[in-house]
């Protein structure tokens, strides 16, 4: 009879081994948790930057409705109106009550959104400093 081979058992880990092995999954697992918190803050930064540009161009779009329907007077035409005074240099800031910001404070008060959020998008989208009286005017005043 011819003697067979059995299959070598696989040797027991030795303790260096396994601390080795403990050591690499370890590591691994640090940088996967890094990769993963890069990857969520750079998603968040680019949400927020979103988020302005969108502010951005909704603004520009109200304000371009807003003077669709409170156009200037056409060249050439008198105003009926005159002023009593001479009239002041314009104030480079919107005006707080703009109807494109109030338009859009509307819209998001509709759709559920708090009085901060509304706040937030009037101060970057509209650069109103005030938004109080547009809130008040919409939301009731605050108690």
């Amino acid at each position: 009879m011819s003697k067979e081979k059995r299959p070598s058992e696989p040797r027991a880990l030795t303790s260096g081994t396994a601390e080795r092995l403990a050591a690499i999954v370890e590591a691994a697992e640090q940088a996967a948790s890094k990769v993963i918190d890069d990857a969520e803050e750079q998603a968040r930064r680019q949400l927020q930057d979103a988020s302005a540009r969108a502010d951005r161009i909704v603004a520009e779009r109200l304000r371009a409705l807003a003077d669709q329907l409170d156009p200037p007077a056409a060249p050439g035409r008198e105003n009926h109106l005159r002023p009593v005074e001479a009239a002041p240099e314009p104030d480079p800031t919107p005006r707080s009550g703009s109807a494109g910001a109030r338009l859009l404070a509307t819209q998001m008060a509709v759709s559920g959104s708090s009085r901060e959020e509304i706040e937030q998008r009037l101060r970057s989208g509209f650069e109103i400093k005030d938004t109080r009286e547009i809130l008040d005017a919409i939301l009731g005043p605050e108690e």
